[in-house]
């Protein structure tokens, strides 16, 4: 049996004493601490560290208004930035959720409380914390996934896992930035099973290896005779997404004309399939990738610039394989044992040459240029290690980060070397030690002092 000592801290941050015993009632599943005001509140953060704040923006000496809640907001915020804040208020409340969301809060909902809503809000909330929690104790593994299928211990990745975990839910158009080969569609799905249309169909269609004179039937489908050749009606991609998601791929290579088309679909919601008569509204909710720069487009008049601000509702920038430290690596050795399974059973690994020349190697074709060279080195090598000839690699070097503060620099730059340490190693502590140049009492220290864990 529980005590409540063993029970997920829930911190809510209420004034009225009736409501803070109703909160504490309906939450029986979590150990539930109450503050009233904001220096009760941060102190209570700090002795308890909670996982998840409930937080009324109305809180004294403030109470009929937001100033104080928001000043409360940003310092758990500062001091805390794991924790989730879902705040609460009844005071121009599209205003304040836009504006609790900028200053870093998780969620939000409006007064008066609905116990049963806000309790599955309170639930979620718990439920992604224990998610990153335990993507940061991955952070240093040799084995980390992010959003269910993308493999990273990268904290950029992660941090963009964060993002679409936050957007997945709240149903706007995502538009994600990224050069060729860095997984835009990996995350387009990631965005549609962690939505509320996980259970509709995920339809892709990539716009550039369309010719122009067939996307637009592509997209929209065809009645019966609409054209020659058209003998029977044909559905197209966005009516297939029906309840689901729709990704469109290199959405810059549309051309202006079905640009129009299109953005008519998504003010209005509903097609009209070519050579049909007949408005069908559809729900569909649009995820796009582009590796162009569509600002630039609309400069140069090739893209709409309306048409941009409606599939830009939220926009995800992917960083490259470069920008990834250690990734290149964890995901080498990922590729190796699954085309090994199938192709040359005899393969067992990396060589030491070749995890150097991975990790040192900027990869302008990204995670897609690393599978494709993995999976010619496992069917080429007749060795049991993959070394870097077999990969058909230069020796690379990596270059510090530019910053300006000294402590700082030196904090990013001893993350990076022992992301990397351990990643080559495999997670051997003795070698990372050995490969950084240090002693293993000291690695352990600095593994303490940055939080960085090894399994």
């Amino acid at each position: 049996m529980s005590t409540a000592s063993d029970l997920p801290v829930l911190l809510v941050v209420e004034d009225d004493e009736g409501l803070q015993r109703q909160l504490k009632w309906a939450y029986e599943g979590y150990q539930v601490v109450v503050a009233g005001d904001r220096a009760s509140a941060i102190e209570a953060l700090r002795v308890h560290e909670p996982a998840v704040v409930t937080l009324d923006l109305g809180l004294p000496p403030d109470p009929d208004g937001t100033q104080e809640g928001f000043a409360t907001l940003t310092e758990m915020v500062r001091l805390k930035p794991d924790t989730k804040v879902i705040v609460a208020s009844g005071h121009g409340a599209r205003e304040s959720a836009l504006r609790a969301v900028a200053c870093g809060a998780y969620d939000f909902y409006r007064k008066p409380v609905d116990i049963d809503e806000l309790g599955l809000i309170v639930a979620r909330a718990f439920h992604l914390h224990g998610i990153e929690a335990e993507n940061r104790r991955l952070e240093a593994n040799g084995d980390a996934t992010v959003l269910g299928s993308m493999i990273s211990a990268s904290p950029e990745m992660l941090k963009v896992a964060k993002t679409i975990e936050r957007v997945a839910t709240a149903g706007v158009s995502v538009m994600l930035l990224g050069a060729s080969g860095t997984g835009k569609e990996l995350l387009a799905r990631a965005v549609h099973e962690k939505s509320g249309r996980s259970g509709g169909a995920f339809v892709a269609i990539n716009c550039a290896a369309i010719p122009e004179n067939l996307l637009e039937s592509e997209l929209f489908g065809y009645e019966r005779g609409a054209f020659t050749g058209a003998v029977k009606a044909n559905v197209g991609k966005i009516e297939l997404a029906e309840g689901g998601t729709l990704f469109l791929d290199e959405v810059g290579d549309i051309p202006l004309a079905l640009q129009v088309k299109l953005l008519r679909f998504l003010q209005e919601r509903v097609i009209e399939r070519i050579g049909g008569r007949q408005p069908i509204p559809v729900d569909t909710r649009i995820v796009c990738a582009t590796h162009q720069d569509l600002e630039a487009m609309i400069g140069e008049g090739r893209f709409r610039e309306d048409l941009y601000y409606r599939l830009a509702e939220v926009v995800v920038k992917i960083p490259s394989l470069a920008e990834r430290p250690g990734d290149s690596v964890l995901l080498a050795r990922h590729f190796v044992n699954l085309f090994a399974r199938d192709m040359n059973p005899k393969v067992h690994g990396l060589s030491p040459d070749a995890v150097a020349a991975i990790d040192g190697y900027p990869w302008p074709g990204n995670v897609r240029e690393l599978e494709n060279r993995i999976k010619r080195a496992v069917i080429m090598t007749d060795g049991k290690l993959i070394g870097a000839e077999d990969l058909d690699l230069p020796c690379g070097t990596d270059e510090a980060p530019a910053t300006i503060n000294l402590r700082a620099a030196r904090e990013v730059a001893d993350r990076r070397a022992i992301r990397q340490a351990m990643s080559r190693t495999d997670n051997n502590i003795s070698s990372a030690a050995k490969l950084l140049g240090i002693s293993r009492p000291t690695l352990y220290d600095l593994l303490k002092q940055y939080q960085l864990t090894v399994s």
